[in-house]
């Protein structure tokens, strides 16, 4: 996956969530007058079934915050598997870890057979000096995804995250329960998910723009997260400097 995927795929995703709260505008705006129908059918949309709808963009936005980590993280093992020269003693000493933790599954549960059977395997790898192959980096970040465990995995990677003062202010303003646009969605999205909360409850008393306004702090606070890990990644900062092509300029 190239970096530029990563802004392809964003947009592409986002634009699905901005296309669905499109639709909740127009509901809203019909609705206004009347219950919104379908003119095909002649159905009314309820109340309740609106506000299910409006649901739905917590849990939208809360996946595209997900996918869009997941695919920053994997972008970077990619990247360093795909060039095939580098070796794990060229990684940053951020991503040596991660690298020794998937290799060895340090932090995996297993018999001390299986322990050895890992550990003989990364041995085997560095004496060998074989490059480095395509790993998984364990985030342990699902279902917890907000803006401070962003920054704190980012920090475990050693990617600086740069957000420019107005995002950030955007995202931190507090829209309900005392949070911001992040923690927001994923406290509402895991409420959803684990049945604390019902769908009709969970928009009650939410309009479309303040779904809108929260949708448009998230996209702005991830573009600059995408950017930041983009920037990482094509200033080759996950190896050491010693070993980053033309001295780590893109």
């Amino acid at each position: 996956m190239s970096t530029s995927d990563l802004v392809t795929f964003f947009d592409e995703r986002f634009g699905e969530v901005d296309a669905y709260v499109e639709l909740l505008e127009q509901v809203e705006k019909v609705a206004q007058s009347g219950p919104p129908r379908l003119e095909s059918s002649g159905y009314s949309i309820t109340a309740p079934q609106q506000k299910i709808l409006y649901s739905s963009v917590y849990l939208q936005l809360y996946n595209l915050v997900e996918a869009t980590m997941a695919r920053c993280i994997a972008a970077i093992t990619q990247t360093a598997a795909t060039a095939g020269q580098w070796q794990p003693h060229d990684l940053s000493d951020e991503l040596k870890h991660e690298w020794v933790r998937t290799a060895a599954r340090t932090h995996a549960d297993m018999s001390p057979e299986n322990r050895l059977k890992y550990a003989l395997q990364m041995t085997d790898h560095l004496v060998k000096r074989l490059p480095i192959a395509d790993f998984v980096i364990e985030s342990g970040g699902g279902g917890n995804w907000d803006d401070e465990v962003i920054h704190s995995m980012a920090k475990r990677l050693g990617c600086p995250i740069k957000i420019s003062g107005p995002t950030l202010t955007g995202v931190k303003r507090v829209k309900r329960d005392g949070m911001g646009s992040m923690k927001l969605i994923k406290n509402r999205r895991n409420s959803l998910a684990h049945g604390s909360v019902s769908f009709v409850d969970c928009a009650d008393g939410v309009a479309v723009s303040e779904l809108r306004e929260t949708a448009e702090h998230v996209e702005k606070y991830l573009r600059e997260v995408i950017q930041s890990f983009v920037d990482y990644i094509d200033s080759y900062i996950f190896l050491r400097p010693e070993s980053r092509p033309n001295g780590g300029t893109p």
